[in-house]
């Protein structure tokens, strides 16, 4: 019960990381509100995760819309009066050629990957710097920021400058006593916003030297670890948590052959 008490923002808590996250933090008392568009299956998560009562709180945030984050702001602040733990996971992960990219698609990436934690970390960052809070935010970013992908580029540059914004908010928080750290997790498929071909699956799949994909406890824990007391003098740090996927190039094929 490490964070019994606490009270923790989620976006997209209804995907795949977002439920995975929000378990971890309901497993160790603490309330959650599940920011997610998709209103219903926010609900069947919290009460998956056994948060019942006023230990969840729910919205129905649209990332891409202003307004709608800060209701979602306004609505954190009339029920908790302010947020201990912010988690930016909310994410879309299209794929598509630049060539045949619509303005309009380039638009919403940007606006749910990087505008939204922008919008999100600074509405809830003035709550807590106004009640004097010493909080703790996670970006969920990817080890896409650290290597293009062919068919990924918007993602991949939304991630890379997602990366900079948190540490930027790490050195404008510091004299407050917020921390912003940023966690990269591993290759997890299921996402139903962004869903991927079985051949894409399996082809990332084997590329991970650890030998298998993400699972629930991988990236929620180190989420946890920095937003514990146990992380009190880390901030604006990355972290990745991927199996070794963002080491380099992995082909198992390669292994055993003769050296050249």
């Amino acid at each position: 019960m490490m964070f019994s008490g606490k009270k923790v923002v989620v976006t997209g808590a209804a995907g795949v990381f977002g439920r995975w996250i929000t378990e971890a933090f309901a497993l160790e008392g603490a309330s959650v509100c599940l920011a997610d568009m998709r209103l219903d299956a926010a609900r069947e998560v919290a009460e998956a995760a056994g948060l019942t009562g006023d230990r969840a709180l729910l919205h129905a945030t649209d990332l891409t819309e202003a307004a709608s984050v800060d209701d979602l702001c306004s609505t954190v602040a009339k029920a908790w009066g302010v947020p201990d733990i912010v988690v930016n996971n909310a994410g879309v992960y299209p794929k598509g050629g630049l060539l045949d990219l619509d303005v309009a698609e380039w638009d919403r990436i940007f606006g749910v990957n990087l505008r939204a934690p922008f919008l999100v970390t600074r509405g809830m960052a003035r709550l807590m710097v106004a009640a004097g809070t010493h909080g703790s935010v996670v970006m969920i970013s990817s080890g896409a920021a650290r290597q293009m992908r062919n068919g990924s580029v918007p993602y991949c540059t939304t991630k890379t400058a997602l990366e900079r914004l948190a540490k930027g908010f790490a050195l404008e928080l510091a004299p407050h006593k917020i921390r912003v750290n940023v966690v990269e997790p591993g290759f997890a498929p299921g996402s139903v916003v962004s869903p991927l071909t079985d051949d894409y699956v399996a082809r990332m799949a084997a590329r991970i030297p650890l030998g298998r994909t993400s699972g629930p406890e991988d990236a929620p824990g180190a989420v946890l670890y920095l937003c514990s007391p146990a992380a009190g003098f880390i901030t604006g740090a990355v972290l990745s948590v991927d199996g070794g996927n963002s080491i380099g190039t992995y082909d198992p094929g390669e292994l055993g052959k003769p050296g050249r």
